[in-house]
């Protein structure tokens, strides 16, 4: 696929804060953090333990809110939002791909996909015949009425892959993705979040390993809350 010159932003973040209380103390995860998400861009978030990546993930995915500063997604201020319009909005733009997968455990793979579909009130039908559909691209047409106990962990990572897509969104949002995998199955993973990525979809990956980065095109890097670094990748992983 060739991306537009000029893509638009997608996620723009603007001196945002983010401010925990510990008694009454204040410890801020972030620190006045501005960057710009071009839409069909893949980019990887970088740093140390403590570097407060998985808060900006918390932040990017319209998960909280910051304390100072302000988040748009698609051009909507995230903190003007109520929560009924922010689950709605993030339900539609955002899938999200968890290190511990996140599946429900007493239902099978194809009712996990099917939850975000049941949230956003789709048709019944039609939301079975997309869970079906995805469950099938990820690989796991044989496996649709398995539960996550009887599912190795890459499978498991698919019906993910499979639930973050349900709704069709334009971001995928990644958390150290490949985390319980092993190095065979998260190569696979990579391979299927490249494909997302040149298929037109938003890729945002938080991790810790450099070598993951080395599949974005462009790469976040935060210490101690801050932003200390972004990079252009020419030679994108293929």
């Amino acid at each position: 696929m060739v991306h537009a010159s000029t893509p638009e932003t997608i996620l723009h973040l603007e001196n945002v804060w983010k401010i925990y209380h510990m008694g009454e103390v204040e410890v801020p995860a972030l620190r006045g953090v501005s960057v710009d998400i071009k839409k069909g861009d893949f980019v990887a978030i970088i740093g140390q333990s403590g570097s407060g990546k998985s808060t900006m993930m918390n932040l990017m995915g319209c998960l909280d809110i910051p304390s100072r500063g302000k988040i748009s997604l698609r051009g909507q201020d995230i903190s003007k939002l109520g929560e009924s319009d922010l689950s709605s909005l993030r339900g539609k733009t955002i899938g999200f791909i968890f290190q511990q997968y996140n599946l429900i455990q007493s239902m099978t793979a194809v009712e996990n996909v099917l939850l975000p579909l049941d949230f956003l009130e789709y048709d019944e039908l039609a939301a079975a015949k997309r869970a079906r559909e995805l469950l099938t691209t990820v690989g796991l047409s044989d496996k649709m009425n398995y539960r996550p106990t009887q599912l190795s962990g890459g499978q498991q990572q698919r019906v993910s892959i499979a639930r973050s897509l349900a709704c069709n969104p334009d971001i995928i949002l990644a958390d150290e993705p490949t985390g319980a995998l092993d190095s065979s199955t998260g190569k696979d993973l990579l391979d299927m979040l490249t494909r997302l990525w040149k298929e037109g979809k938003t890729i945002i990956m938080v991790t810790h390993d450099l070598n993951l980065a080395t599949y974005a095109r462009t790469t976040i890097q935060l210490k101690d809350g801050e932003i200390t670094k972004i990079t252009q990748n020419s030679e994108v992983k293929q």
